[in-house]
């Protein structure tokens, strides 16, 4: 298996507790921290709480108490409490930064797998009864089944899926990092608007930091394969006269050690296996921030990748199964129209004012539950029940 996040993790620890020799193969010279806030929901708290793990998972949540959207002045246009809303609304009850939830997964993980870091797929060459991989490393070992679970530029897919993922670009640029907290930060998700279609977010951590996020709504042109410094440079002047903090977002930005830059698109795969060989994770469908479920798709995959692996004595049949069974899912995720990262960024002031008397509108007592209902949509969820007595 290549990929030590998430999706990874969680197939890592399922097949290796259901008897499977697992070795797991990380770029990374070690394990990966950091990362900025993800949720977990529906489905995929299920998962996690198979896994004995939801008790502590919410232990070490962000302690995001919930979202309020921010004026030019500072002062709050809309906000949602997340302790008013049944159910999870825009922060939802497991929040929780991607690399803490990837260490809970890979904890015990480690129990039941190898892992390799520092490593790398350079060639696969299959046969009906399995594959020979060859490492950057110079090892050369052959496995039944090559699971990657990489992100979405994942290059090991490219060994064997060339050319076929058809990204959709979902017309957002995004950054985060890490900065200082500051006194007046407190446990909201702060999110403000600039007009050119920029946003400013500023999130809680329990580390006593805060987790920045600046988005520019535009058609990507190349940003994300820009060197860092470019790509710095190119959000200082994007962001310089956007207000509120953007002077103290961008003044940490310049020594910040986690800051990752990229323009959103899906990954769309017409197959997610090949022979002995399959995708799972962000490398099979990457639904991008969007879609709200990244976490929870990842570890769904990974927990019905294992349970039709164990269901089927035959590969090919299982890797069918775990597709039809997930594509709903995947499919609907990935059906945000092109019109929301444009309506949810407003490039005009006019715009602005419009979005925040809607969510001014919406977080009123009578209407909250159901606009949490919006931000929460449930998706088509596969039936994890028929994995249960396979996966014990």
């Amino acid at each position: 298996m290549t990929g030590a996040s998430i999706a990874g993790n969680a197939a890592a620890y399922w097949l290796g507790r259901h008897g499977h020799d697992v070795t797991v193969c990380e770029r990374a010279p070690a394990f990966r921290d950091g990362g900025q806030n993800i949720d977990v929901r529906g489905v995929g708290r299920t998962v996690i709480r198979h896994m004995g793990l939801e008790a502590e998972a919410l232990r070490e949540g962000t302690g995001e108490e919930g979202t309020v959207w921010i004026k030019a002045d500072g002062t709050p246009a809309a906000s949602f409490i997340a302790s008013d809303i049944a159910g999870d609304g825009p922060t939802a009850e497991m929040e929780i930064l991607r690399g803490d939830l990837a260490r809970l997964i890979y904890e015990p993980a480690r129990s039941h797998a190898r892992f390799r870091f520092g490593d790398y797929i350079r060639e696969i060459a299959q046969d009906p009864d399995g594959a020979m991989v060859t490492f950057a490393g110079g090892a050369c070992e052959r496995y039944d089944l090559v699971i990657i679970a990489e992100g979405v530029g994942a290059a090991t897919r490219e060994l064997i899926f060339p050319k076929e993922n058809d990204p959709r670009w979902m017309d957002l640029t995004m950054a985060y990092f890490t900065i200082p907290r500051a006194p007046d930060d407190d446990r909201m998700w702060r999110w403000y608007h600039a007009s050119g279609g920029r946003s400013i977010s500023l999130r809680p951590d329990r580390y006593g930091t805060t987790r920045a996020m600046l988005s520019v709504q535009k058609n990507a042109h190349g940003e994300e394969d820009w060197p860092v410094a470019r790509q710095k440079a190119w959000l200082r002047d994007t962001f310089a006269d956007a207000g509120w903090q953007a002077p103290r977002v961008l003044a940490a930005m310049e020594t910040t050690d986690d800051f990752y830059f990229d323009a959103l698109r899906q990954v769309r795969m017409p197959r997610w296996s090949s022979g002995r060989v399959v995708l799972t994770g962000d490398a099979a469908w990457a639904v991008t921030p969007l879609g709200g479920i990244g976490a929870t798709l990842a570890l769904t995959g990974a927990y019905v990748l294992a349970g039709e692996l164990a269901l089927h004595d035959d590969v090919g049949a299982a890797l069918a199964a775990y597709e039809a069974a997930l594509r709903p899912m995947i499919e609907q995720a990935q059906g945000i129209p092109k019109l929301v990262p444009r309506l949810a960024n407003p490039h005009s002031q006019v715009g602005i004012h419009i979005l925040h008397a809607a969510l001014r509108l919406a977080s009123r007592p009578t209407l909250r539950h159901a606009a949490g209902r919006i931000f929460a949509r449930p998706p088509k969820e596969p039936d994890l029940s028929r994995y249960a007595r396979a996966m014990r």
